[in-house]
């Protein structure tokens, strides 16, 4: 909740920092293209800080960092500032990311790794949940700027509260305590770049995310418009589809453990592709029920995915395995929030969810074709 309710916090109000900043929507939705940038650039370093301090130690800067920075955004007056704050926000925030999966998969029995992973990615649903729909909420009557603020809030709060109770890492020494050295940083992200199914699930984060980013984004402005007109506070409301998200994570991860990781991934992106066909009908019903199983559907393939990343590494390298799969799962948040805003604006919202199938099918091909030989438990 700490890191990705302050990551997505101008998601809800980009219709009105469009409008109060003067900027069409393609350049409101940069403020959540920036932070994940920045997060996305942020990751590898991030995981070279947690080898030699510690996963929690790393985890703490990042948050307390990432809050003060958040604390300063509502106070930016044009869109360039803002940019520059929000992308700063991301590489602080990119401390949880690219650190959580590896502590996890060192801590829990490996076993539990992939239900781990999937009530960790749960959790991310809460916190992405509860970042939109409050700056929403308190964004329309008093403006953005107080949205944001509040979200802020929210986050010190959950930051003491995750500080208070993680648990001091057991199953990893920083580097340096280490008597011998591991291998060098460029040869640990080496190793996992050499590898075709740590490829694949990059992949995964890069389009998945990408298309998911991108619905979220500008399904706001599709729906403030004619036909629909809808006002700013039921727009709001249809970010509790995020809620099919927190259901499904846990679920694909306890499912994967059963059936497999590969059978649940493809089965997710999917319904992730179902639901985006859905909201092609001019519906709203259609609309909204398609936004839930597109939502059910990413969650459940980013629960797979970014658990089987570090499983699937190779000893001493899994924290840059994480580290790269949030790479470019943020990569794609970053390129494709935005250029696909650009589709959106020119062509329509039919055109536009065409885009976001076609990075729904790339990604099915890409597992069904790599990941059937992909190691499924730690080496």
């Amino acid at each position: 909740m700490a890191t990705f309710a302050q990551l997505y916090a101008t998601q809800a109000v980009l219709p009105a920092i469009a409008a109060d900043l003067r900027v069409d929507p393609a350049d409101a939705a940069l403020t959540v293209s920036a932070s994940t940038l920045g997060l996305a650039i942020a990751v590898i370093p991030w995981s070279v800080v947690a080898d030699r301090v510690g996963r929690v130690p790393a985890m703490t800067i990042g948050l307390i960092a990432a809050t003060v920075l958040g604390a300063i955004t509502p106070f930016a007056q044009d869109v360039g500032p803002l940019l520059v704050l929000r992308l700063l926000e991301g590489v602080a925030l990119g401390a949880v990311p690219a650190v959580a999966l590896a502590y996890l998969s060192e801590e829990v029995a490996p076993r539990h790794v992939a239900a781990a992973a999937g009530s960790y990615i749960a959790g991310t649903t809460v916190g992405g949940l509860t970042g939109r729909v409050v700056s929403g909420w308190i964004g329309e009557p008093v403006g953005w700027r107080w949205g944001v603020a509040s979200v802020v809030l929210l986050c010190v709060i959950a930051a003491v509260i995750f500080l208070t109770l993680v648990p001091t890492a057991r199953g990893f020494v920083p580097q340096r305590a280490r008597a011998i050295r591991g291998p060098s940083l460029r040869r640990r992200v080496a190793a996992n770049l050499r590898s075709g199914a740590q490829l694949a699930l990059y992949a995964q984060g890069f389009l998945l995310m990408g298309a998911f980013v991108a619905v979220y984004n500008y399904l706001g402005f599709h729906l403030s418009a004619p036909p629909f007109s809808l006002a700013p506070a039921i727009v709001t409301l249809l970010f509790l589809a995020y809620l099919a998200g927190t259901v499904s994570s846990p679920q694909a991860g306890a499912l994967a453990v059963r059936y497999g990781r590969l059978r649940v991934l493809l089965a997710s992106t999917t319904v992730m592709a179902i639901g985006a066909a859905a909201m092609l009908i001019p519906v709203l019903p259609a609309i909204l029920v398609g936004l839930v199983l597109f939502t059910a559907g990413f969650f459940g393939a980013h629960a797979v995915a970014s658990g089987w990343t570090p499983v699937a590494a190779a000893p001493g390298a899994r924290a840059q395995a994480s580290a790269l799969y949030y790479l470019g799962y943020y990569a794609g948040s970053s390129a494709f929030g935005w250029g696909l805003g650009v589709v959106f604006g020119a062509l329509g919202w039919g055109w536009f969810l065409a885009a976001v199938l076609g990075l729904c099918a790339l990604a099915l091909v890409l597992a069904a074709a790599a990941l059937r030989t992909a190691p499924s438990v730690p080496s």
